[in-house]
């Protein structure tokens, strides 16, 4: 939560807060949009301003980012080498599918989005790079549930409180045991509205080495309900080239 984490927290509240404004603001606005003292976001923005991450406008004063941020986020992304592989057969499924596209790996109780490739529709599924969504209401969070043993499943379910995302979604470990299960079975998963109301998403998973991924489709029910079967078979088939891609580039 804003204002009660680390001093890293404390620095992202910081950009988040600018990307919500959508414009510079004064010490005391940002202390104010971040939730912290204004003695611990002065200390923090002038160090940020040393390191050349904010710049001052006066008059009135006030701060906003750089383009040094972008420029280091871009840099990091660009070398990323399992993104950098998986990248042309994602864009492929996307293109081939025409719906919204997400790689994401298990991250504690959470999926977080590695990639998004957005529909090219209006009318789509939306999510960005980072977002992490609960295990058991997304279609990647069942899909890497039913990656490990049952036993394994059936002692994470065991600890957990399985919150309602949605009207749709899951909440009792018997019914997600099986739900879980059956896409085991079935080589496929799939969510009906049960993370976000009337989107539909199918995934599957992929090993490589001792890392686990999964790949998901996402799009409104409208257009999802009739052919879901369909899209199961281009996620599996996009998990099986990103997995021989992989497996291939780790041997040469």
């Amino acid at each position: 939560m804003p204002g009660n984490g680390s001093a890293v927290d404390r620095v992202i509240d910081i950009f988040e807060a600018f990307r919500l404004s959508e414009r510079p603001l004064s010490l005391t606005e940002l202390a104010a949009s971040a939730d912290m003292p204004k003695s611990s976001c002065h200390a923090i923005v002038q160090t940020l301003a040393a390191r050349g991450y904010l710049y001052t406008l006066s008059p009135p004063r006030a701060l906003y980012p750089t383009q040094r941020m972008l420029d280091v986020a871009h840099d990091i992304v660009a070398r990323d080498p399992f993104l950098d592989r998986v990248a042309p057969l994602l864009e492929q499924l996307r293109d081939t599918s025409t719906e919204t596209v997400i790689l994401g790996k298990r991250q504690g109780d959470h999926v977080i989005y590695l990639q998004v490739l957005e529909s090219p529709h209006s009318i789509r599924y939306s999510a960005s790079p980072g977002d992490l969504k609960p295990l058991h209401s997304s279609a990647i969070g069942k899909a890497l549930l039913g990656a490990q043993k049952e036993a394994a499943l059936q002692l994470w379910l065991a600890a957990q409180v399985l919150p309602r995302i949605t009207d749709a979604t899951i909440t009792d470990p018997a019914r997600l045991t099986e739900d879980v299960l059956q896409g085991r079975q079935a080589g496929f998963f799939q969510t009906r509205g049960e993370n976000v109301p009337d989107v539909w998403a199918v995934s599957a998973f992929f090993h490589v080495g001792r890392e686990t991924w999964g790949i998901g489709l996402a799009g409104p029910r409208h257009r999802m309900q009739d052919c879901m079967r369909e899209k199961a078979q281009q996620i599996v088939t996009a998990c099986s080239l990103v997995a021989r891609r992989l497996a291939y580039a780790a041997e040469v």
